[in-house]
């Protein structure tokens, strides 16, 4: 986030005597937490003073920005619906859409955890959660990690579907292997559609990608992730990448859950 842009933004939320809208110190910490899941109150976001504009400009700074960019959006949708005044000028209109724009901009690049968190919460999964967490907050900051939380996210949804149907495997296996039987368990493999299905061709040919996505990611952890150490060059690795892992593990780990759960007995 820019100078400027925090300019704009401190200017629409009224931040310029301390405060943020119309917020108490316990609504807005109740928002925030509904919002984008911190505690704004937390002493991390203190460092510049206690109240609410500081602590918000604190959360700007310290947060990356996809969440900067989820409170924005989540602040200008609660400022909509309970406006300062009954008419707002040209300008303030202007300002808002400004605002939009910055908004959707921090956003870009987000990958969605919603889904996810979602399947979480349906299956009390808490190691589930701390992972979708950690892979949120590390997108940004620690591409490796989020990428190293990646594989650990498909193990966990393979070993949970797993555990829940009775079919857990024997000591440590790997991630092929649990990739595999989960599969397999959830007659998610090529050999389970009917030659006679419509498109079978490509329904084929889209599992049999799919169980390599878990694969794919052990073998990019090993390269730059977290748990085997890092190569000289892995510095060369960005969010960008850490995105697009962290996006194929969170597609494939909710579409095993939605389907574990469809299908359950």
């Amino acid at each position: 986030m820019t100078i400027i842009e925090r300019g704009y933004l401190e200017k629409l939320f009224h931040m310029d005597s301390g405060y943020v809208l119309t917020f108490s110190d316990t609504t807005f910490g109740h928002f925030m937490a509904d919002a984008v899941g911190i505690d704004i109150h937390n002493h991390k976001y203190q460092s510049q003073g206690s109240s609410k504009a500081k602590k918000l400009r604190a959360f700007w700074t310290l947060e990356p920005d996809h969440l900067a960019g989820k409170a924005v959006t989540a602040l200008i949708e609660y400022m909509e619906a309970h406006p300062l005044s009954d008419e707002i000028s040209s300008e303030q209109n202007k300002l808002i859409e400004t605002c939009k724009s910055i908004g959707h901009r921090l956003l870009a690049g987000k990958v969605n955890f919603d889904p996810l968190k979602q399947t979480a919460a349906a299956f009390e999964a808490r190691h589930l959660a701390e992972q979708i967490r950690r892979m949120e907050q590390c997108v940004q900051s620690d591409p490796a990690l989020a990428i190293g939380t990646a594989k650990e996210l498909i193990e966990t949804c393979c070993k949970t579907i797993l555990a829940q149907r009775g079919k857990s495997l024997p000591g440590k296996p790997d991630i092929p292997e649990l990739t595999k039987a989960t599969l397999k368990e959830l007659k998610l493999v090529p050999d389970a559609v009917e030659d006679s299905a419509r498109g079978s061709d490509i329904i084929k040919r889209l599992l049999q990608n799919l169980g390599t996505i878990g694969n794919n990611l052990a073998e990019l952890r090993g390269l730059y992730g977290t748990g085997h150490g890092k190569l000289a060059h892995s510095e060369t690795l960005t969010p960008r990448h850490a995105r697009l892992a962290v996006g194929a593990a969170s597609t494939l780990t909710t579409f095993l859950f939605d389907t574990h759960r469809e299908t359950a007995s």
